[in-house]
């Protein structure tokens, strides 16, 4: 039996999908619907059980499962980089985590969890993953991924735990995350609704407006390597997931109006003081190490991901993965 953590959520239910397609359907999805349309991420997948996450903890610290549990995907957390409730964030992010991280060392059971790109704060000390130590994140959210990081590395836990840095991940089943939904999805509606993108003007004298970049990957892509490396047992660590290639907001725009066969209009507009001091105006991942590991895939080019998710999904009845 598989644990699913998040498998409602954006990436996770796809990875739910991924275990379905390779005849996996033993499986307890774990989260929290609330009354949003997130449950719609779960149509048309196969799963043993479905469990609230908060039910799922208390089972977890009763030492439930402990004779079936083969392997923990735990994709679940809070992602808002504005989320201000400090505490909220450190117990759901980090505690929880720790919490499944202490039953999978005591059942031999295998872990795979979600870091972040967030942990890297503005990218000054670059994004390396093999350094852990110097790194300052620009919100609580980058931090409570940072500080489990830091917790598997101080205990030695790398050895047996498969840690994945994801960077700016896109696709279909983002629907339900409103604000925190990729630029992709979110330019798609704005070009639907007004013929136009908008985008935030640059905040620093290096980039110009809609020229700041970040390494974009979409979620077929990004499940594909997390199924690699949940394939080989012998890959543990911390590890980046991004394309390795640094794209900018305005390469995103013009590709998903390239995608709907609409001609390009930008508008840039202030980037709001809330987002001014915790804005990351560049990122590319290392995959060195990920490439090394074996667990890497031929990631598709932006442009040809925004076709696939525009053309086979945003424009289609049938939205979900």
């Amino acid at each position: 039996m598989i644990a699913l953590t998040g498998g409602a959520g954006f990436i996770g239910s796809c990875m739910l999908k991924k275990l379905n397609d390779n005849g996996i359907y033993d499986i307890v999805v774990v989260d929290h619907l609330g009354s949003g349309d997130k449950w719609k991420n779960l149509t048309g997948k196969r799963f043993r059980d479905f469990v609230h996450k908060d039910v799922f903890r208390e089972r977890i610290l009763e030492g439930w499962y402990m004779d079936s549990m083969e392997a923990i995907f735990h994709f679940g957390a809070c992602s808002d980089t504005t989320e201000k409730d400090a505490d909220y964030l450190i117990d759901n992010n980090f505690s929880y985590s720790r919490e499944l991280a202490e039953y999978a060392l005591k059942y031999k059971t295998r872990f795979i969890y979600a870091s972040s790109a967030a942990t890297y704060g503005d990218g000054s000390m670059g994004y390396d993953d093999s350094r852990f130590y110097d790194l300052y994140p620009l919100n609580c959210y980058g931090l409570s991924k940072q500080i489990f990081d830091l917790w598997v590395l101080d205990n030695g836990y790398d050895k047996y735990f498969t840690g994945i840095k994801f960077f700016n991940v896109f696709g279909p089943n983002e629907y339900h995350k409103g604000k925190m939904a990729s630029m992709v999805y979110k330019s798609f509606l704005q070009i639907r609704e007004t013929g136009r993108v908008k985008l935030f003007r640059s905040n620093a004298d290096a980039y110009p407006d809609g020229g700041q970049q970040r390494d974009f990957i979409y979620v077929k892509d990004a499940v594909d390597a997390v199924w690699n490396m949940y394939k080989d047992n012998g890959i543990a660590g911390i590890y980046n997931l991004g394309t390795g290639v640094a794209r900018t907001w305005n390469d995103l725009a013009n590709a998903v109006f390239a995608a709907m066969n609409i001609e390009p209009k930008i508008d840039y507009i202030d980037m709001p003081q809330s987002l001014a001091g915790q804005y990351q105006n560049y990122t590319k991942a290392d995959i060195a190490k990920l490439k090394a590991s074996g667990a890497s895939v031929d990631f598709q080019s932006l442009e040809d991901s925004v076709r696939d998710y525009v053309g086979n999904y945003l424009t289609k009845q049938r939205q979900y993965l």
